[in-house]
């Protein structure tokens, strides 16, 4: 079996102790911000200033991975004689894997070792929470086809359901429109979304109050879950600067599914950030086939 690794995009918003650890290579997304270029690179943008710098009205945005960024972070391991799993954010969110075609045709006709890509279909840390699954495969012994196949399956089955208490970055980025959001902002509506089977953001439900999109997203989770109840999976967190929301969403959880010991919470990074701004909670767990 030819050695191979797994790598991703800096948009899976785990952390960077947590990729190191693993042994995961990412490559950064741009975030652009008063004329300057700044790498995701979860080092040069700390994530506190980054919402500390929402909050005070920056307005960033941000650029995918293009085909010569995407050649130059291959090469250096095809070089060293290795074959490459590289997992990307939704097509649904992002155009980056056309770029990452592009780099891995060139390269494969150039290198005996190949480069491999998946569309995860997900996103942030849905995103990071596959491309844990595929590195936890690597290293039990799983050949790259076998784990490719192991990863496009289950990445329909990873569910994401987040809500949001601030609207302002999803009427700027015009997922809600600027009518809907100023009503919504004066009923406390926190829309309930998920990501669909073709991998985009899809607003599921309007509703009113924090504590109930809190209540709908556990039951979102009671019904979908693996084994319901027994669910004894992997559940990922990531909050945009709301770290106590998401406690309490944990906290619910793990008092509900009573084999659930650990709720692994991360930040929303600087790019995903910059389109959701402050105030979102997101929840993945392995659950049934994705309906929306």
């Amino acid at each position: 079996m030819s050695k191979y690794i797994v790598t991703c995009c800096s948009t899976v918003d785990l952390s960077k102790e947590v990729l190191d650890s693993k042994g995961i290579p990412f490559v950064p997304f741009t975030l652009n911000l008063n004329g300057k270029s700044i790498k995701d690179d979860y080092v040069s943008y700390p994530i506190e200033k980054f919402y500390e710098d929402l909050k005070n009205g920056a307005e960033p945005t941000t650029s995918q991975v293009n085909s010569d960024e995407y050649t130059a972070f291959f090469e250096k391991y095809l070089k060293e004689g290795y074959d490459i799993f590289h997992i990307t954010v939704s097509s649904g969110i992002s155009g980056t894997i056309n770029s990452c075609r592009i780099a891995a045709e060139e390269l494969n006709e150039k290198y005996e070792n190949k480069v491999h890509y998946l569309d995860s279909l997900c996103c942030s840390g849905g995103y990071g929470l596959l491309t844990l699954m595929a590195k936890d495969n690597l290293d039990k012994g799983m050949s790259l086809l076998e784990n490719y196949k192991d990863i496009e399956e289950k990445r329909l089955h990873l569910e994401h359901w987040f809500f949001s208490t601030d609207l302002t970055a999803y009427v700027r980025g015009g997922r809600i429109s600027k009518a809907a959001g100023l009503i919504g902002t004066a009923l406390q509506v926190c829309p309930l979304m998920t990501v669909s089977k073709e991998g985009k953001l899809e607003p599921v439900e309007k509703i009113r109050t924090k504590s109930k999109a809190m209540k709908m997203a556990l039951s979102k989770m009671i019904e979908l879950a693996d084994n319901g109840l027994e669910y004894d999976g992997p559940v990922y967190m990531n909050q945009s600067d709301c770290l106590e929301d998401a406690e309490t969403l944990a906290s619910m959880i793990k008092e509900t599914f009573h084999n659930i010991k650990e709720v692994k919470i991360f930040y929303v990074g600087t790019v995903i950030g910059a389109h959701t701004g402050v105030g979102t909670v997101a929840l993945y767990f392995m659950g049934k086939e994705r309906e929306y």
